[in-house]
């Protein structure tokens, strides 16, 4: 395994597919979606084999969610892959134009980011939403999917390769890193001739090993403390069933909810919470603010146990969820951006002014007022799907779609104009 040759290889195929219509770029995001089916067999046999290795290693259930394909779940990212191809192609788009004093016109005009190195763990899906996105742009990707997905995304990567050669597109825009060793990964971030962005898929661990070794600039998110706050106006029985679509609808990934936060004046919502969730098998850490309205007479319910230091503090990425009782929406606030990665947070209410004050104060990637947490996601979006979710503010912030994988030239288109 030589990253550098599959640097090289990655940017001479940007810049054929840089150069790329939109109708073979289509072409290429329609055939992958009918390989996906077509191959199916051969690529749930390779998952299985990810799936047995996985429990032999007694991975936790959350994980093994996360590594799982199915044919409903192939279906899903076959129609992803069609519903880029309907989005409009960024790659061209003119914008900002204007004509300066002395004639000369200008505008921006939007490229390909060029080649993107994206380093993700257990989810072979990532490995089909970025290259289906990248070849919709015109950039060629680096992708190292983590170990417990080796034989998934090999089998992936070979189908999306022949579907780019079926339509006369150059198969090495898509390039695996196929050997687990760290050091490839290493090898990867100090590639900065040859890749143009960083993008992690993971914990907040694989977040910190890019920022600290790369050379090339890092778009971090993806791991999220997701909060919702039940002000003393919400529609308890609808928050009800917020709360139960952000919290168990899919309670393995980075926009499920962790944390609920009620207003005290409406604290006798927790009880009915818990009776709510609890068929769901869900369980509860409830900080000492909100024990009072939780215990019957002296005693806790079976499901839930007092809050630890750490529990706030924590992705559970399970069917585990904090309850604390806030004093106001300010204290509400304070929480969340103490305690929240800048994911997606939200705000149950029927006052208006109180969702305006929280939309404005809460500093996350989104913000929602009365929905769920859950609909953080790149096809939930209209994206047709997503690349990541950066929590960060520079170049893109939230689910990262077509646009967020482009930049952008200036053109000047003069009369054969000199600079005085």
């Amino acid at each position: 395994m030589n990253v550098t040759e599959l640097g090289q290889k990655a940017r001479r195929a940007a810049r054929s597919l840089g150069r790329a219509t939109t109708a073979q770029k289509n072409a290429a995001l329609l055939a992958l979606a009918d390989r996906l089916l077509l191959d199916q067999a051969d690529i749930l046999a390779a998952n299985l084999r990810d799936l047995e290795l996985a429990r032999a290693a007694q991975m936790s259930a959350s994980l093994q969610d996360r590594l799982l394909l199915n044919p409903s779940r192939l279906s899903g990212m076959a129609a992803d892959l069609r519903q880029v191809a309907e989005l409009p192609d960024p790659v061209g788009e003119r914008f900002d134009e204007t004509r300066l004093p002395n004639g000369l016109q200008l505008h921006k005009q939007r490229v390909p980011l060029g080649v993107l190195g994206v380093i993700y763990e257990a989810r072979p899906n990532v490995t089909i939403d970025v290259a289906g996105l990248a070849i919709k742009t015109g950039n060629a990707v680096i992708l190292r999917g983590g170990k417990e997905t080796l034989h998934s995304n090999v089998a992936l990567v070979s189908v999306i390769r022949s579907a780019l050669e079926s339509v006369g597109l150059p198969a090495e825009a898509v390039q695996y890193i196929d050997d687990p060793d760290r050091a490839h990964v290493l090898a990867l971030l100090q590639l900065d001739e040859h890749v143009d962005m960083i993008i992690p898929r993971g914990g907040g661990g694989l977040h910190r090993f890019c920022k600290e070794n790369s050379r090339i600039p890092v778009i971090t998110g993806g791991v999220g403390i997701c909060h919702l706050f039940v002000d003393q106006s919400a529609d308890l029985d609808a928050s009800l069933l917020v709360i139960h679509n952000a919290k168990t609808q899919r309670p393995s990934v980075c926009n499920a909810l962790d944390t609920v936060l009620v207003h005290r004046a409406a604290a006798e919502f927790l009880p009915r919470l818990v009776q709510f969730l609890e068929p769901a098998g869900v369980v509860f850490r409830a900080h000492a603010s909100a024990l009072p309205f939780l215990q019957q007479d002296g005693r806790l319910p079976a499901s839930v146990q007092p809050a630890g230091a750490e529990d706030f503090d924590t992705e559970w990425m399970s069917l585990v969820l904090g309850l604390k009782v806030v004093e106001s929406i300010d204290e509400a606030i304070e929480h969340t951006n103490a305690h929240s990665l800048g994911h997606s947070d939200g705000i149950l209410t029927a006052d208006a002014v109180h969702a305006e004050q929280f939309v404005a104060e809460v500093d996350s990637a989104a913000v929602y007022v009365n929905a769920s947490t859950r609909f953080t996601d790149g096809g939930q979006f209209g994206l047709g799907a997503e690349v990541a979710i950066s929590t960060q503010r520079l170049h893109a912030r939230g689910p990262m779609g077509l646009r967020e994988l482009t930049t952008y030239k200036w053109v000047g288109v003069g009369q054969y104009h000199v600079r005085r």
